[in-house]
């Protein structure tokens, strides 16, 4: 569940074929045991989570599950950035489902190897047709995430499951965590402006930063995570900030940050940056994640 809350996938090690892979899309299952022949397991059905890989694999540096950063140390160092994408329920393992045999040979190999992923080379469309996902058939490494119904941690099938509500992609529901990852991001926001003779001033809100240097004027939006830079969260005033032509906006987000929760008040440091000059987000790389609906006028 945080995996899929915050982005980001990881292994405890790396393995030979992993070195050079450039994976584009990660299929988790659940729902069926994995110890069992292949040609037994080809008979039975599992519910299927589809991720595009929006990072492929790097090297983790700060502690970002749970346990990790209980014990404030990497276990999962291998990691992957993932936009959920799509649950798909009840589906054959068999040839008569969107898996060839030997994707679906990688799921059950997977579950008897401590869950360490296995590549696997197989055409995706069957899989995003199933998910109802419309993409160009030429370019189904495109896919327009507006299109995409997506899921959340708690959509994930489990004995057990926490009883705790989420909010959108990389939300952090500790404030304390929350601010000091804001806070380290910004920080680190401010410094590389200012080294590039900009004025800052830090704003909050309606935007983060803004940025003066003579005549030029930027405004920045700053994120944090402790995760894989996959995706961040937004408002709508900040999409619709990004994308007034009066305004030069940037987009400055720092992942990977080291969080110690040990420490009072919470320590941060370090975060890999991924800068986006003159942002604009385009529509098919937003999710809705929940609307507000106008009733229409009745006469009653």
């Amino acid at each position: 569940m945080h995996g899929i809350e915050t982005r980001s996938w990881g292994f405890p090690e790396s393995k030979a074929e992993y070195e050079g892979a450039r994976p584009r899309f990660a299929v988790l299952a659940t729902g069926a045991s994995p110890r069992v022949p292949l040609e037994q397991w080809l008979t039975g059905t599992a519910t299927l989570y589809l991720f595009e890989v929006r990072k492929g694999f790097y090297t983790g540096y700060a502690p970002h599950w749970p346990d990790e950063e209980a014990e404030m140390r990497v276990k999962y160092p291998l990691r992957f950035g993932i936009e959920p994408l799509a649950v798909l329920r009840d589906v054959p393992l068999g040839p008569e489902g969107p898996l060839t045999e030997a994707g679906s040979d990688a799921i059950r190999r997977s579950g008897t190897d401590r869950g360490m992923g296995k590549l696997v080379d197989m055409p995706v469309l069957p899989l995003l047709d199933l998910a109802g996902i419309p993409v160009d058939a030429d370019e189904p490494e495109r896919v327009p995430l507006d299109k995409s119904p997506g899921f959340t941690g708690d959509q994930v099938e489990g004995k057990k499951k926490p009883q705790r509500r989420r909010r959108g992609a990389g939300y952090i529901s500790d404030p304390k965590k929350r601010k000091a990852i804001e806070l380290h991001a910004e920080d680190m926001a401010v410094a590389h402006y200012e080294a590039e003779g900009w004025t800052v001033e830090r704003l909050g809100k309606p935007y983060d930063l803004r940025c003066t240097r003579g005549t030029e004027e930027r405004h920045v939006e700053v994120k944090g995570t402790t995760g894989a830079p996959t995706s961040v969260e937004l408002t709508i005033n900040e999409v619709l900030h990004a994308r007034d032509k009066d305004t030069t906006v940037d987009l400055y987000v720092v992942s990977d940050i080291t969080l110690d929760t040990h420490a009072d008040p919470y320590a941060t440091s370090g975060g890999e940056v991924s800068h986006y000059l003159d942002w604009e987000p385009a529509e098919q790389d937003l999710r809705p994640r929940r609307y507000e609906y106008r009733l229409p006028l009745t006469s009653e």
